[in-house]
């Protein structure tokens, strides 16, 4: 099965010049979905990942299967304002924009192997931020997956120093 088919290239959106790669024709597919997140969770145990931490709203669609199937927690890394407990922080840049994420503070344990799940790599900012609490909170990046790398964009020179997976590249 060619994943390629099922994402669609959607011109000037959300800002003139920007080539968006929709992910939703793949979501829809139920073969297609079943695949890539059979990808992800094969990256997963090869890795011994012991959590999963994904940022909103992609990484929880294919951090979740992967946690649910491998019996390990989910770890939601939001924006501002969307967790009640206590949370830790980190700013980062945007390819068109910027922005913050948190995750709560007790969301990791010292030395636990997470791995990291998103939809996209791109300049690399939304990933490194995740990586930068991780680690704030003592555990342990063993791995970034992502359904689709933008190679132009140099996401991964950020992640240089980890284990990084993309069943899509363009």
């Amino acid at each position: 099965m060619n994943l390629k088919d099922y994402i669609a290239s959607i011109p000037d959106f959300p800002q003139e010049g920007v080539l968006f790669r929709d992910i939703t024709p793949l979501m829809a597919d139920g073969e297609a979905f079943h695949e890539a997140c059979a990808y992800l969770i094969n990256f997963a145990k090869e890795i011994g990942a012991q959590v999963v931490a994904g940022p909103e709203s992609r990484g929880f669609i294919f951090g979740c299967p992967v946690a649910y199937e491998l019996k390990i927690g989910f770890v939601p890394v939001r924006k501002p304002n969307k967790l009640p407990r206590k949370t830790i922080s980190y700013k980062y840049d945007l390819e068109y924009g910027s922005n913050e994420l948190h995750m709560h503070a007790d969301s990791i344990k010292p030395g636990q192997k997470v791995l990291i799940i998103d939809d996209l790599l791109a300049t690399g900012g939304t990933v490194e931020a995740t990586i930068k609490m991780v680690e704030q909170l003592g555990g342990e990046v063993v791995g970034c997956a992502f359904l689709i790398e933008l190679e132009a964009l140099g996401g991964r020179e950020k992640l240089k120093d980890y284990n990084v997976c993309a069943l899509l590249k363009y």
